[in-house]
């Protein structure tokens, strides 16, 4: 997220269009992937139509052309009239239906031709579970129509909270990070009461630090620190002084090596200033130049 911080506002906006841009792709190729090819459609269920009249015993009549009721509901009809048993379509259909890769989840309706009534119906899906009443039931020899539904899939598409999620976090990172730029410029007083060290500006008061292009947050017992050093630039400042003024006047009980660790923090934050150093002086404790 540091890398977007630096950014120029227009390069952000760029950047988001582009993001979105991939994502919409990349949906637009998963949906189509899923999408079944219209002509495969046509021919397995040409092929469930078939199957269902060799089980009646009927090899001569033609399976007629399939139609397209609406969007996901297709009507198989046949030429003659025929009987067979429920649970023969029911098989049928699953067997034909995973042996293509069609879907999962789907409605089948049997109709009289005349009237238009449903006479048998089933449904195969994998969330809510298959319902298949009336099975083993004998249908007579009529003019049938076959009807199948598929439901559409309502699974959650995490591409598109994606979608909205990415160039969001980015252009609110953006905002939140010049607003607090902005902060902590205000938050520092526009005056002299600051000390100089090497090309940092040191805010005692403010728990800052600050360079011509940033502003460094420094902990109570960082500035503590720093201000002692300060005052005794080119001393040698020893450890005891340093924990009691610190640590044990505050009724706080450390040892040596937590002075290590304060100043190496200290060291980590004044880094981009090579002529600042703190020279570990074995036995006593630190002293702090400015070359």
């Amino acid at each position: 997220m540091v890398y977007f911080a630096g950014m120029k506002p227009y390069i952000l906006f760029g950047s988001s269009i582009i993001i979105i841009f991939i994502l919409i792709s990349a949906v637009a190729s998963i949906n189509k992937k899923d999408e079944i090819p219209e002509k495969h459609l046509e021919v397995v269920l040409r092929e469930v139509g078939h199957q269902l009249l060799l089980t009646a015993k009927d090899s001569t009549s033609r399976v007629l052309p399939v139609k397209q009721l609406n969007e996901n509901t297709y009507q198989i009809s046949f030429q003659n009239d025929f009987g067979f048993i429920s649970d023969t379509l029911i098989n049928l259909v699953q067997r034909t239906f995973q042996k293509n890769g069609l879907a999962n989840n789907y409605i089948v309706s049997l109709k009289n031709c005349k009237p238009k009534q449903t006479v048998f119906a089933f449904e195969i899906n994998r969330q809510a579970g298959n319902l298949t009443p009336c099975g083993r039931r004998k249908l007579e020899v009529g003019c049938y129509a076959i009807e199948i539904e598929f439901l559409k899939k309502t699974t959650f598409n995490y591409f598109l909270l994606l979608l909205l999620i990415i160039p969001l976090s980015v252009v609110g990172f953006y905002v939140k990070n010049k607003f607090r730029k902005e902060d902590e410029k205000a938050s520092i007083p526009d005056n002299n009461d600051y000390l100089q060290l090497g090309s940092f500006r040191f805010y005692a008061d403010n728990n800052m630090l600050k360079t011509e292009d940033k502003s460094i947050t420094l902990s109570e017992k960082e500035t503590k620190a720093l201000k002692i050093f300060a005052e005794n630039i080119n001393q040698v400042v020893e450890r005891e002084k340093l924990m009691k003024e610190i640590w044990e006047d505050k009724g706080l009980v450390v040892i040596s090596r937590n002075v290590d660790v304060l100043v190496s923090k200290l060291r980590k934050k004044l880094i981009d200033d090579n002529s600042i150093k703190f020279i570990n002086v074995h036995g006593r404790g630190y002293k702090f130049i400015i070359e």
